[in-house]
């Protein structure tokens, strides 16, 4: 069963893609030593920067929250913390039928990724973030994402997708266009 929500938050106008976004955390799960909560995040969030920097749009579609070690998906967050049994989500059995949590914040798969569910250029960008980032340790990643768009961003605040656009150097007909097209899309959906 794919379930697909639309969470709009005005400043990202992203729309999430539940299947999809597991799919990748069950992919960055797979190719990370230690899949804590921490980490899982970063490599999302730096792949959904690269991924809205080259294509326009994000792989899993979630809003980052800018929260005090970086950046946070958060319908990521909280699939993950009803896993674990602190969340709201009504479907637990079916939340951990794809991942479980172990010692409050260790990310297990169970299940393999649904590669059809991730195109080359997802995969691409994911391996290039687990390759630069994957083994850098809890305080480095947290320092690299303390980056300008979570700089620019009030604590607890969805983080704006221009920000975003402007950490990777984009310029603003790109951001422009890449902000029109996201608003489009979740009109569609």
């Amino acid at each position: 069963m794919e379930i697909c929500c639309t969470f709009a938050a005005a400043m990202t106008k992203g729309v999430f893609n539940f299947n999809k976004a597991m799919n990748a955390v069950l992919y960055i799960v797979k190719h990370l030593k230690r899949a804590d909560f921490h980490k899982v995040f970063k490599i999302l969030y730096f792949s959904d920067r690269d991924m809205l920097s080259q294509a326009g749009m994000m792989i899993t579609g979630d809003t980052y929250i800018a929260m005090n070690d970086g950046p946070v998906p958060s319908n990521i967050y909280d699939i993950f913390k009803s896993v674990r049994g602190d969340g709201f989500f009504n479907n637990q059995s079916e939340l951990t039928a794809w991942i479980g949590v172990e010692n409050w914040d260790l990310v297990t798969a169970k299940k393999e990724p649904d590669m059809r569910c991730l195109s080359k250029m997802d995969i691409q960008i994911i391996d290039e973030t687990l390759q630069k980032y994957g083994e850098l340790s809890w305080d480095e990643i947290r320092e690299k994402s303390h980056d300008y768009a979570w700089r620019n961003t009030t604590l607890n605040r969805p983080i704006d997708v221009k920000n975003m656009l402007v950490e990777t150097g984009e310029s603003d007909s790109y951001i422009q266009y890449v902000q029109e097209e996201m608003e489009l899309e979740t009109l569609v959906k």
